[in-house]
């Protein structure tokens, strides 16, 4: 079925940096606050619920926005473990961009775990993590995730792919490239949808500009602030990870998702610096996130394990889509980040301006 609701006005569009106070009050957004992460200013908690009290290393973890959840219930397991033991942490959660930046500007980090590849990339040109991070069998990617549509409980709008997103009366929520992973990954599971499609890259890209300068109605500044937007009634769909929509529903928020027929495979990047003063510790925490223990936690937390073995369990909660495809279909992040993303010319630089939304260096 598709969208019957036709000729409503060109939604107004509103660039918000984290959670306005109007969307803190409602309820479903308190429940998303009590246990998320910040917009472009990240939210820093000492310790953990479980931390031991037996002292040592306190390790710095500087995340995205999305995964303060999984590590809620990663770490207190880690700290169990032999490795772990009197290991306590520092988090800080935001916009995978801004927390790079932040890092490479003097952020203390012994640990960090971005939305992109090119976030960590930008630390190794700084010497922040060594050339080598991604020297390992998973080439330091420690979770999947597949972009997805999330829609209103029951999908009033009868959404079931990319093409209905630019229907008539259809509003989207989706992060701002310019601060996000998130916006990144989403944006490129919209164009490269559009060439699986068959169009050709110039239709992908006019496809792109009718979404974001007619449909988007909001951009904030992170994947976990849209969702509390789109949890506080904004929106008829939001573009954003799986983990997140399932994430979204074990909290009661009523939404459902599609799983687009064409989508991309998100890879989500961790690393241990070379400023850390507990490389020992801050490497076994990582390591042991590969592990089939933590991987069996991320799944739990609605992300695809990168251990094939773990993820063969959960295959019915993970199902793969016909025409899955990778950044390296699109030529891989170097290729794409200066061809869409570059502040002076990218493509999708352009159409953002276009919208009038903000844009800002890479």
């Amino acid at each position: 079925m598709k969208s019957a609701d036709m000729g409503a006005p060109r939604p107004s569009r509103r660039w918000v940096r984290g959670a306005t106070g109007a969307l803190a009050s409602l309820a479903a957004v308190g429940a998303l606050a009590g246990c998320g992460g910040s917009s472009d200013s990240s939210s820093t908690s000492s310790g953990s619920g479980s931390a031991s009290a037996g002292g040592g290393a306190n390790l710095a973890l500087v995340a995205y926005s999305t995964p303060q959840t999984a590590y809620d219930a990663l770490i207190p397991k880690f700290q169990a473990t032999a490795g772990g033991k009197g290991v306590t942490f520092s988090e800080s959660y935001g916009a995978s961009g801004a927390q790079s930046r932040a890092v490479a500007t003097g952020q203390p980090a012994d640990v960090v775990a971005f939305s992109t590849t090119p976030d960590v990339t930008r630390l190794v040109k700084s010497g922040i993590v060594a050339k080598t991070w991604n020297a390992n069998p998973e080439k330091g990617i420690v979770t999947d995730s597949v972009v997805v549509l999330v829609v209103r409980k029951g999908n009033p709008k009868h959404i079931t792919g990319w093409d209905d997103l630019i229907k008539p009366g259809v509003t989207v929520i989706t992060p701002n490239p310019s601060t996000s992973g998130s916006a990144r990954w989403n944006i490129l599971a919209a164009y490269g949808a559009q060439i699986k499609e068959g169009k050709t890259p110039a239709q992908a890209l006019v496809y792109l500009r009718t979404l974001i300068t007619q449909h988007v109605k909001q951009e904030d500044a992170s994947g976990r602030a849209a969702l509390q937007t789109f949890a506080g009634g904004e929106g008829d769909v939001l573009i954003s990870y799986e983990n997140e929509a399932i994430g979204a529903q074990k909290k009661g928020i009523a939404v459902d998702y599609v799983i687009p027929k064409q989508t991309i495979l998100i890879e989500t990047p961790i690393a241990v610096t070379t400023k850390s003063a507990h490389a020992t510790q801050a490497q076994a925490f990582v390591n042991w996130l590969w592990t089939p223990e933590a991987q069996t936690l991320w799944a739990q937390q609605g992300y695809r394990p990168v251990d094939p073995s773990v993820l063969a369990q959960f295959a019915g909660k993970f199902p793969t889509p016909p025409q899955l495809f990778t950044i390296k279909t699109l030529g891989g992040w170097t290729a794409v980040s200066k061809t869409f993303f570059d502040p002076a010319g990218g493509s999708v630089t352009k159409i953002e301006q276009a919208a009038n939304f903000p844009t800002a260096s890479s």
